[in-house]
């Protein structure tokens, strides 16, 4: 991973130099000047006072299914948990980062789900296994089925339309 850093000189006061090139050099508060190069950093510091201070930008979270968000949680609580994310993860690089730079969990999509040979009938869920029918006023307010629950009650070939936030 390449990370671009910035320097700044920071004395202990906590107020910053300016580096700009068309300004004279004096210290700030509230406004940080940084430089790419630590040895211009280096130099005004032994022109100026003050300290090196650097500059690093975060990493971005990891988004992650809720299933590698429990093994990234679990690899918290174990003693060794580069270990527990190899043994339980299928993508290992991706849980390690997610593990060290923190992670999001990704929202699961829902849809509404036609049944077969109709015109406008939708699908709807009643209980674990069962399904019922509802005409297309009521499939906004129950008919909203994810990935796993399509597959757990057999819909996979029906028509399907996706709900967006908007739906929601």
């Amino acid at each position: 991973m390449s990370e671009e850093k910035l320097y700044a000189v920071k004395n202990a006061k906590g107020l910053y130099l300016s580096m700009s090139a068309d300004t004279l050099h004096r210290w700030r508060e509230g406004q940080i000047d940084a430089t790419t190069s630590q040895r211009i950093a280096h130099d005004l510091c032994t022109q100026y006072g003050g300290h090196v201070v650097t500059f690093v930008e975060e990493p971005k979270k990891v988004v992650l299914t809720n299933e590698q968000a429990e093994i990234v949680e679990d690899a918290h609580e174990d003693c060794c948990p580069a270990m527990y994310i190899s043994k339980h993860g299928l993508d290992e690089q991706l849980l390690i980062n997610a593990y060290v730079n923190g992670y999001t969990v990704a929202k699961e999509k829902k849809y509404n789900v036609k049944v077969p040979h109709t015109k406008e009938v939708w699908y709807y869920k009643s209980g674990d296994t069962d399904l019922l029918t509802i005409c297309p006023a009521d499939k906004e307010l129950r008919g909203k089925f994810t990935e796993s629950e399509i597959e757990h009650y057999g819909l996979q070939d029906c028509e399907k339309e996706e709900v967006t936030d908007d739906d929601e």
